[in-house]
């Protein structure tokens, strides 16, 4: 099993790569057949190439994320609160959102998944 510190320092490089618009950073996060359901009930990214390419896309809109409490660990499981900060259409808006990750035992994330939905979505002044 994966050392609950290595899974916590995945979560918080997984923010500061976000935040520092690098998704090379964030796909090395990633196993190589890993997916990435996001937002929960769309179709998975699958593999490293995949992921990169979504992540690219993600960061092309400015957003920044925000952890909004600490790290929930359980067993492969690191779950994990935060916000989407961004601007759509020239509103600023924030998203409230749940990821889980599943870790394999090499501490590299194999499963990636969001919670959120349209109630999550807000404006902010």
């Amino acid at each position: 099993m994966t050392d609950p510190k290595v899974m916590e320092a995945a979560v918080h490089e997984y923010v500061a790569a976000f935040d520092a618009g690098a998704p090379e950073r964030v796909a090395a996060l990633f196993a190589e057949d890993a997916t990435v359901e996001d937002p929960v009930g769309t179709e998975p990214k699958v593999g490293q190439a995949a992921i990169l390419e979504f992540y690219t896309a993600s960061m092309q809109t400015g957003a920044k994320l925000r952890l909004e409490g600490p790290v929930r660990l359980c067993g492969p499981y690191a779950a994990f609160a935060f916000s989407v900060l961004l601007n759509l259409g020239g509103k600023d808006m924030c998203v409230d959102v749940i990821d889980t990750f599943k870790f394999n035992d090499d501490g590299k994330v194999v499963e990636m998944r969001a919670y959120f939905g349209p109630t999550n979505m807000h404006g902010f002044s």
